[in-house]
């Protein structure tokens, strides 16, 4: 008896401990769907008179319902993470859109708090255009928008691990230098070998414009750049590379020092940021009409294109990389 209660009480407590992280992603999600559900309603808190964002009419609605779905497709994953049926979903369902999530959240994660910071030191909020009248959004938005964000990257990212752990765990355990031969190793470098050289363009083009460079821009762009867009630019180029090395470590990689999990998170989180961001970006430029000062240049739509390839072609290497191990295992 004294036993069965010692082993029952860590199982009591990881319970408790992903009821409290669903609670904390379900409360983080709050803000952002208030807020959107209010704009589709009608109104117009938060948004400055001079906001872009008054004028852009049935396309601004249109994304503010998608967005809403992508909202609740978290709560989804909430549950999905922490209750029982939640283990016989089947793995490709609940790793797609859980990549989905990391690759739209990640970003935020690792470059919102370093625009908070400089916004901190220069005396203003970050997101804020400077304190231009007509900025898209009131800074109080930005930030209690994006820190709910990375609240529910943290939280859900947790339950994530936590889940993993208990389904998938043989697939990622090990050290890269103990793979075993496969018949699919020289596609396996072939595709790594494609994403390290597609995701020079992307690194490229997003440091020269980290770097306070213009090329490529058209003048609409260039006039907007500020500290916070040279941050963002800065966070792709970190993807960029993060998806390149953790390809070209499990197509080439023979290090019996490095756990196989390093390179796989590096492209998962990498691939996820590359792909979500570039497929985002395209999304909400497809109803500017020609002509308009905020179309996007043929090099910015050419590098949103390729992140959305680079991102695809290293996660379906992913995927055929567990089928594979799965395969192995299971015979």
């Amino acid at each position: 008896m004294t036993t069965h209660a010692a082993q029952a009480a860590p199982a009591r407590t990881t319970r408790r401990s992903r009821t409290v992280l669903r609670v904390i992603t379900l409360a983080a999600c709050v803000p952002y769907l208030t807020l959107k559900i209010a704009w589709i309603a009608g109104s117009r808190i938060g948004i400055p008179a001079g906001s872009a964002l008054r004028r852009d009419g049935n396309s601004l609605m249109a994304l503010n319902a998608l967005t809403v779905l992508m909202d609740a497709a978290v709560i989804v994953l909430a549950f999905l993470l922490t209750r029982p049926w939640g283990q016989r979903v089947p793995s490709w369902l609940l790793a797609l859109p859980m990549w989905c999530a990391t690759g739209l959240l990640a970003p935020i994660v690792a470059v919102f708090p370093a625009q908070t910071l400089a916004a901190a030191v220069r005396g203003s909020s970050a997101g804020d255009g400077g304190g231009s009248p007509d900025a898209l959004l009131a800074p109080w938005v930005w930030s209690i928008v994006y820190t709910g964000f990375i609240v529910q990257a943290l939280a859900l990212g947790t339950l994530f691990v936590l889940y993993a752990g208990e389904r998938w765990a043989p697939l990622w355990r090990g050290r890269l230098g103990t793979l075993p031969d496969s018949p699919t190793r020289s596609a396996r470098r072939l595709t790594a070998a494609a994403v390290a050289v597609l995701s020079l363009l992307p690194a490229t083009t997003h440091l020269l414009w980290a770097s306070g460079s213009a090329i490529g821009l058209n003048p609409a762009r260039a006039a907007a750049m500020d500290l916070d867009s040279r941050l963002n630019d800065a966070g792709y180029v970190l993807f960029a590379l993060l998806t390149a090395a953790g390809a070209l470590a499990l197509g080439y990689g023979r290090s019996r020092r490095v756990p196989l999990l390093l390179p796989l998170a590096a492209t998962w989180i990498g691939s996820g940021a590359l792909a979500g961001w570039g497929g985002w970006l395209t999304l909400t430029t497809l109803s500017v009409a020609a002509g308009d000062p905020k179309l996007p240049s043929p090099l910015l739509s050419l590098t949103y294109a390729v992140q959305m390839i680079v991102g695809i072609l290293a996660a379906t290497a992913g995927a055929h990389f567990f089928a594979e191990r799965g395969a192995a295992r299971c015979a």
